[in-house]
């Protein structure tokens, strides 16, 4: 089959020369379009369908010149249309000033009248045809707009209303507003006002979609968004959206709805809700689709961001969509988490609204903020979801759910955290219960009015001037019921707000107090402690250790707030069981009053320096706890833990009461008479119940012995003879050396061989041992040699001073090793198991005495207490317990001891617990305390 004849149409060159031509810049000057327009109709039609489709074809259609005669066409072609309709105001100009004018005196005529406009409008469709698949391209959207090409669109747009023409212009439009510099001259150009005309008056789908599509890429900035629902091009999207049944122009529309409503603005949600898009949107949110559904899910989430339209949403179903939504993509198929960022901050700011209030929690909202804040990977949105819980400060039965979900923990642990990256919101975020009113005084936003009506009716405050007018419960604070049997917590410098907000006023009163990020956590921990028994929540280990956390590790004075909710839970009389069964007692003296949190055991970290304030407010806290438990209800209470209650709580209440009370009859009544320390001591060798129970123990067996003898001032243990900063003469040293003194009429031989000097008479009347040995009937008593066995030199170099009289002359010390050496197996354990084989108590004693000043005295630390213990020496053991739980001891170092010495203890508790027992007892009255029958 013969090749089909090739046409001048092939050619690109001949395309462009009658392109050229036409546009009136060729060698020919100005061509009549009339005349010439079949040629380049022909050329045009191939330039669309062949060269420019062509692979690569518009790269070449520009690198050859294309797109300056295109453009020069179009403009002569729009300015010869002999009807362009009336410009609206802020319309583009006219096509008189776009382009060059029809040559003069070249009046129309009859024939032309109606052809003429026909052909042109054939040469725009295809020009702007090839115009717009040019600016698919970066390089050809550059070239255009350095050209001046975008005004002559606006021109044709404005002056040519035939629905294909519309269609191409829009869609060039649409292309070159692809980069940003032509999108803002586009805006520029007026061309908005147009689109939108074209938007209202076009009946072509395709015609439609090209303008939709125009309007979404040019709103590719916050200005030009603005700049856009400014100009009104919401409201028709959304009346054409609620319109429609084609669903290429609802993907479309549904499309840039989700453009224009991000960082959605005032004037965006009144059209969109003017428009009637919330119910289309709504029901779209199920479509078929995936790009339909996911763009109008994100919109919905776009437009929660403007109060004024949320009950809106709501009462269309935006809130059960949302929340839907949400949990389909936290499951375990579900999307990742920055996909979920933009519907919590929508379901966070539905929770504004009561009406939205309601419908999130008959819907599940509740469990599911609270799987949020659950979430570790979640953690950026932690802060706007306590700030969203707030919302339900008086939903009895929301707040009563959430405390049954866990919420009191989770947060104390916000107290603390790490400040999510989460932006503000704006003024327009704010609830639209009563929407804002143009008046010349401040606005009250949000509920506070309802929020103060209820407030007054119920007394919590005298009038409307003791509550801000800016209070919200993402913002500010509402006033707290005032609890005179509360005393202010802390001292000034703990009051002082770190940042300020609009202060709550009270016409008594100028003080302000500040809203930081823990606001909103310590507005629902104060509205939780406010109930009659708020101890099953609040008073628990990681809720008091979260508000003391906060307390004691904010970077500057804490809110006073967390203070009062503080004071709140040590005043209330339902609390006092649950400050003893959860250690809380021990746990404000030990965080506040001593400085040791339970991160800081056993190894310390660095803390902000405010202990001073930070011990006035626990002693305050604990004074409170102490005027409750020595109320009747608090005996009582006290007295059916310890004796009727479960182990556990037996043992917590033992060791908390010391802390909490102070009258004598009452704790020796239950500490000693009805065996409360004798529980204590034997607990300590089982496994603790807290972590920071032997610190606990510690504390407690120290406020003991302080309350049984408050007078005892730190002094050595009294068993170690102060003599022995003086050394005695020794009785031993003149039978030493070559030349003795008396000469000696003995030598003891030791199993390393060595000979030791002694003197038979004075050693056999050291002890019966040695009676026997040397004096009486074995054949010892007739050798000059006597051996000595299992005897190093060292133990036996205080055994032979000790057969000789001598009494404080240092050689105890000498088998004794440093400390930070270990004692069991040392010459030391040798030399003491020596002096008892031998019968020889007193130098046991001395070598007792000078173990524990080696080891329990200025050079000791805590961890010699235990390799002191595990020597088994009765003596030893009151010395570690004396130097545990002295009265100027260290807290620290004092529960670092105990450690040790139930350590040490191990199975056997009986040592421990009797070393103890007698050095708490002991300290009254020189060691003469009451008798106590256990």
């Amino acid at each position: 089959m013969a090749a089909a004849k090739p046409t001048p149409t092939d050619s690109l060159s001949f395309c462009l020369a009658q392109l050229t031509a036409a546009a009136g810049e060729g060698p020919g000057g100005e061509k009549d379009t009339a005349t010439s327009e079949t040629p380049l109709g022909r050329a045009l039609l191939a330039l669309r369908t062949r060269h420019v489709k062509a692979a690569g074809g518009i790269e070449r259609f520009r690198a050859r010149g294309g797109l300056r005669p295109l453009l020069a066409l179009l403009r002569r072609a729009a300015a010869a249309d002999p009807a362009p309709p009336q410009a609206s105001p802020g319309s583009a100009p006219s096509a008189v000033s776009a382009g060059p004018a029809s040559p003069p005196g070249s009046a129309p005529s009859a024939s032309s009248s109606s052809s003429p406009p026909a052909r042109l409008r054939k040469t725009l469709d295809l020009g702007l045809s090839i115009l717009a698949n040019c600016c698919t391209e970066g390089a050809c959207r550059a070239e255009v707009r350095r050209l001046g090409g975008i005004l002559p669109l606006v021109t044709i747009l404005q002056c040519v209303k035939t629905d294909s023409i519309q269609n191409r212009t829009a869609r060039a439009l649409g292309n070159l507003a692809m980069e940003p510099e032509s999108c803002r001259d586009i805006h520029s150009a007026g061309a908005v006002p147009l689109l939108l005309e074209s938007l209202t008056a076009c009946q072509d789908s395709q015609c439609l979609q090209s303008v939709v599509r125009a309007l979404r890429n040019l709103a590719d900035s916050p200005q030009h968004r603005l700049a856009l629902a400014q100009q009104g091009a919401v409201r028709p999207l959304a009346e054409l959206l609620a319109a429609t049944p084609d669903a290429a122009l609802t993907s479309a529309l549904v499309r840039a709805l989700l453009e224009l409503s991000r960082g959605c603005s005032r004037a965006c949600a009144e059209q969109l809700s003017l428009g009637g898009g919330l119910g289309p949107l709504v029901s779209l949110a199920s479509h078929p689709k995936w790009a339909v559904r996911e763009a109008t899910i994100l919109t919905l989430a776009n437009l929660c961001a403007q109060g004024l339209v949320r009950p809106a949403l709501g009462n269309a179903g935006g809130v059960e969509v949302l929340l839907e939504e949400l949990r389909r993509r936290r499951g375990p198929n579900g999307a990742n988490p920055a996909s979920q960022q933009p519907l919590v901050r929508a379901v966070c700011l539905l929770c504004r609204e009561a009406i939205n209030r309601a419908r999130l929690r008959d819907a599940g909202g509740l469990e599911l903020l609270m799987g949020l804040l659950g979430d570790s990977r979640a953690r950026a949105w932690h802060p706007r979801v306590v700030a969203a819980l707030g919302g339900f400060l008086y939903d009895t039965g929301a707040l009563g759910r959430l405390q049954a979900l866990g919420l009191v923990p989770l947060l104390t642990g916000q107290l603390c955290g790490e400040a999510g990256d989460e932006e503000e919101e704006g003024r327009e975020a704010a609830s639209w219960d009563f929407p804002e009113e143009r008046t010349p005084e401040r606005a009250e936003a949000g509920s506070f009015r309802s929020l103060r009506s209820w407030l007054i009716s119920e007394g919590y405050v005298a009038g409307p001037g003791d509550v801000s007018p800016d209070w919200s419960p993402e913002r500010c604070l509402p006033p707290e019921p005032s609890e005179p049997s509360s005393p202010a917590p802390g001292p000034t410098s703990l009051q002082t707000p770190r940042t300020l907000c609009t202060p709550r006023r009270n016409p008594a009163t100028t003080t302000e107090e500040p809203w930081g990020r823990e606001g909103p956590a310590l507005l629902l921990l104060s509205r939780f402690s406010q109930v009659p028994d708020p101890s099953g929540a609040l008073v628990t280990g990681p809720a008091l250790c979260g508000l003391l956390a906060y307390v004691t590790g904010a970077p500057g004075p804490p809110n006073p707030r967390a203070l009062r909710i503080l004071a709140r839970l040590t005043c209330n009389p339902a609390c006092l069981e649950a400050f003893v069964r959860s250690y809380g007692a021990a746990l404000l003296r030990a965080w506040l009053v001593l400085g040791v949190a339970p991160d800081d055991w056993p190894a310390p970290r660095a803390r902000p320096a405010l202990r001073s304030q930070h011990r006035e407010l626990g002693e305050m806290l604990l004074q409170n706890l102490t005027v409750q438990a020595e109320s009747p209800f608090g005996v009582g209470a006290l007295t059916h833990l310890l004796l009727s209650g479960s182990p556990e709580d037996r043992v917590a209440c033992a060791l908390t009461l010391p802390f909490i009370c102070r009258k004598p009859s009452l704790w020796r009544r239950l500490l000693l008479d009805q065996g409360g320390l004798r529980l204590l001591l034997t607990a300590l060798t089982r496994p603790a119940p807290h972590p920071l129970f032997l610190f606990f123990a510690a504390d407690s067996l120290s406020c003991l012995q302080g309350l049984m003898s408050p007078t005892v001032s730190l002094v050595l243990p009294p068993a170690i003879p102060l003599d022995l900063d003086l050394p005695s003469p020794c009785l031993y040293e003149p039978l030493l050396g070559p030349a003795p003194v008396s000469a000696p009429d003995l030598h003891f031989l030791l199993d390393s061989g060595l000979r030791l000097p002694a003197q038979r008479a004075t050693s056999a009347t050291a002890s019966p041992f040695f009676r026997a040995l040397l004096a009486g009937s074995f054949v010892e008593a007739q050798m000059d040699l006597v051996p000595l066995r299992g005897l190093s030199p060292s133990a036996a170099w205080p055994v032979l001073h000790h057969l000789h009289g001598c009494r404080g002359c240092g050689a105890a010390l000498g088998p004794v090793p440093p400390p930070g050496q270990p004692l069991l197996g040392s010459e030391a354990e040798e030399a003491l198991e020596a002096a008892g084989r031998f019968l020889l108590p007193g130098l046991e004693e001395e070598l007792e005495e000078a173990v524990g000043r080696i080891h329990l005295g200025p050079q000791g630390g805590p961890e010699s207490v235990g390799e002191v213990f595990r020597l088994g020496r009765p003596r030893l053991a009151a010395h570690c317990a004396r130097w545990t739980l002295g009265p100027g001891q260290c807290p620290r170092k004092r529960a670092l001891a105990l450690v040790g010495l139930v350590e040490a203890a191990g199975e056997e508790a009986g040592p421990l617990t009797e070393a103890l027992l007698a050095v708490v007892m002991g300290a009254e009255a020189g060691g003469r305390g009451p008798s106590v029958d256990f």
